[in-house]
């Protein structure tokens, strides 16, 4: 697939998942990794960008057996942002899709 179709949807994505639960970095990529193929790596640069803007916060929680993990969690203005972005993503993919299956664009 094409990397560039990826790009401008993995922050949505990764925010949809923060929206349902607090998870942390590895977890993210394991489940995005699952679904889309991305590299390894991929979705950190993204979680600091989110940090960064102030859509996430973070927070250590001890696991047991094992060093703490630093968690991510939407703050109210990532659930905000991510209701924006999710509905103009929406409408965008909905144009999209209706202009790739106009069977007529080409006798205009």
């Amino acid at each position: 697939m094409n990397i560039q179709y990826k790009k401008g949807v993995l922050e949505l994505c990764v925010m949809s998942l923060l929206k349902k639960r607090d998870c942390y970095g590895y977890e993210i990529s394991e489940y995005l990794s699952k679904h889309i193929d991305i590299a390894d790596g991929t979705v950190y640069p993204i979680l600091r960008k989110l940090k960064n803007d102030g859509l996430l916060t973070t927070f250590l929680q001890e696991e047991s057996g094992g060093p703490p993990r630093k968690y991510y969690s939407l703050t109210e203005l990532g659930r905000e942002t991510y209701k924006i972005d999710l509905a103009e993503y929406l409408r965008f993919a909905r144009t999209v899709e209706f202009l790739l299956e106009d069977d007529d664009h080409d006798k205009e």
